[in-house]
């Protein structure tokens, strides 16, 4: 577990020092989460080690409950540093930047995490952090949908082959939305209050509270941050299943949810960062399996060749991504 630790909360102490003291702590924070990381991923080995798959490792719930708190915490202080502290224009961008991509890359694969526990306080904890972005509905859309109909035209974040990220990412949000609703209510027990009232109340108590710390302006920056976080899950959704595609079976079923319906990555620094989140095949066909015992098989699972935030940044520029992922997606076809 120490990996997951020291990666996860390096970010958070660089921020919150950031917030608090300014000057080369905001620039030590957006460097730990682009270049830092990054330069780390290319110069260690890949991660291809497993851990026991039938591990249950209870520590890690703490470190999930433990990230959740402290994303509350340093989305409080830095909207505070944002709005109230005289930092220089040049460090309150940065920081709010740096802050985006933490929330992003840690907060929102933590929250993930946190709605696939059996256990009722987690999943709510979960629910809670991304209502904190503006995104309750996630908490959703993501079991129910993204789960049940991944690597198909039913579900809104499964990416055809050809499809840019901008064309993509307004009809998932709009369609993630509508089909998470739609399954909430098609589940509802007679008399119940839909689950989607509680996002919506939730989105208004963050920016309430936004308004609280730092007026207007404070509830522009939670706008802002929540968009900027939701480009960020939509980008990982969009990376990590780009081409992949379900077979239709002769029922006109598609076939089971296997490894080769998931892009992955084995770079050790992000990959602890962001709690196995590429390790996403594992994920997929063991939804309920702890992060640190994710698998990696590489000759099964589909290997992305940069790390998942450097392809996020890729997949902002869709000439480019297709160059780079279109060949590979007409090759794992080929396999498969």
């Amino acid at each position: 577990m120490f990996k997951f630790i020291a990666a996860t909360f390096g970010i958070v102490f660089l921020l919150l020092a950031g917030a608090l003291i300014g000057g080369a702590w905001v620039w030590a924070a957006l460097i730990y989460i682009t270049l830092f990381a990054y330069g780390i991923d290319r110069l260690t080995p890949e991660a291809l080690g497993n851990s026991d798959p039938e591990a249950e490792f209870p520590s890690s719930n703490a470190l999930n409950v433990t990230l959740a708190f402290a994303h509350f915490i340093v989305l409080g202080t830095v909207l505070f540093a944002l709005t109230q502290s005289m930092l220089p224009v040049s460090q309150k961008l940065a920081l709010f930047l740096a802050t985006a991509l933490f929330v992003g890359q840690i907060g929102h694969p933590n929250a993930h995490e946190l709605i696939h526990r059996p256990q009722r306080a987690l999943r709510r904890l979960g629910r809670a952090v991304y209502m904190s972005i503006l995104m309750g509905h996630h908490a959703s859309a993501h079991p129910l949908v993204h789960h049940v109909h991944v690597g198909t035209a039913e579900d809104p974040v499964s990416a055809p082959k050809g499809r840019g990220f901008w064309r993509f990412f307004g009809r998932a949000w709009i369609g993630s939305y509508r089909k998470g609703y739609a399954a909430e209510a098609k589940r509802l027990k007679p008399g119940a209050q839909h689950p989607y009232l509680s996002y919506h109340l939730g989105a208004a108590a963050t920016l309430l509270a936004g308004f609280a710390i730092g007026g207007a302006a404070g509830v522009v920056l939670i706008a802002l941050l929540g968009l900027y976080a939701q480009l960020q899950i939509f980008l990982s959704d969009y990376v990590q299943h780009y081409g992949l595609r379900r077979k239709m079976l002769e029922n006109g079923k598609p076939e089971p949810v296997g490894p080769q319906h998931s892009w992955n990555t084995p770079h050790r620094f992000s990959g602890a960062m962001m709690l196995n989140a590429p390790r996403h095949s594992d994920h997929h066909t063991h939804p309920a399996r702890a992060y640190p015992a994710l698998q990696l098989v590489a000759a099964q699972m589909p290997m992305l060749p940069y790390s998942l935030p450097m392809m996020a940044v890729i997949a902002l520029i869709p000439p480019l991504w297709r160059r780079v992922m279109d060949p590979r997606v007409a090759e794992w076809e080929n396999q498969t």
